[in-house]
């Protein structure tokens, strides 16, 4: 399985694109994965 980790403090195209996932919500982390979005250590 291919990892890629962001860094959304320093690459503003990054942050862009987590907010996209997470509907505006600054939490981390964000994980995409086939298509499912996990938002957070919770897995909400």
């Amino acid at each position: 399985m291919d990892v890629e980790y962001k860094n959304v403090a320093t690459d503003k195209a990054a942050l862009k694109e987590m907010l996209t996932y997470s509907k505006g919500e600054r939490d981390v982390p964000v994980i995409v994965e086939g298509g499912e979005v996990t938002i957070g250590f919770g897995g909400t």
